[in-house]
């Protein structure tokens, strides 16, 4: 079986955002491994507004030229891992909304995060695994999260040094599980869903 195709979704686009360090270091990490492929989307590229359809694309065709061209990306993927910006114990707006531009795409695919926040982004991981389930996706077990003291002593905007590896002991670990779990459940759900198709054409 080929090498599964992740996508890594970094989901604020505040000018001052902090999603940058934490997706290159899960690329690298990642990257790092040989057993799987990484692409990073960021929802800066894919300026679309506030979802205004009729429907989500399962039940009508997508209007939105960029929501489509969001759509046709996500295809390519056999799994998500989401760049998480806890905003008052939740994602944010922009990442709620890429959500909603899709359906059909995210089905039967897991999906994971790393997580930033003081709080280290649990509750946002929270809902985000909801809205998952809701969508057919398959949330990992495991997550990154990055909270507390490691938040702020990483956090440029707060004097921090800007590099996670400063803090890879505390949260290398939870990235290789996370990776374990998006690869594992990337190769499950690649093949069950190739033989839903298999069936269907038959």
């Amino acid at each position: 079986m080929t090498k599964p195709k992740i996508a890594i979704i970094t989901g604020s686009t505040r000018p001052t955002r902090f999603g940058d360090i934490p997706t290159r270091w899960i690329e690298a990490q990642a990257k790092a491994r040989g057993d799987i492929e990484v692409e990073v989307l960021d929802l800066r590229d894919y300026p679309m507004p506030f979802f205004d359809e009729v429907a989500s694309n399962a039940w009508a065709p997508t209007q939105n030229a960029v929501a489509r061209k969001w759509q046709e990306k996500l295809a390519e993927f056999d799994g998500y891992i989401f760049v998480v910006a806890e905003y008052n114990r939740s994602i944010s707006a922009v990442l709620k909304n890429a959500l909603d531009q899709a359906y059909v795409e995210w089905n039967r695919k897991p999906m994971g995060a790393i997580a930033y926040g003081s709080m280290g982004g649990t509750s946002a991981v929270q809902h985000l695994r909801t809205i998952g389930v809701e969508l057919q996706m398959v949330p990992v077990r495991h997550s990154v999260l990055i909270g507390g003291a490691d938040f702020f002593k990483v956090h440029p905007g707060f004097g921090g040094s800007g590099k996670l590896a400063d803090i890879e002991g505390a949260i290398g670990a939870s990235a290789k599980s996370l990776l374990d779990d998006i690869i594992w459940w990337a190769r499950a759900t690649k093949s069950a869903r190739a033989a839903a198709d298999a069936a269907k054409a038959a």
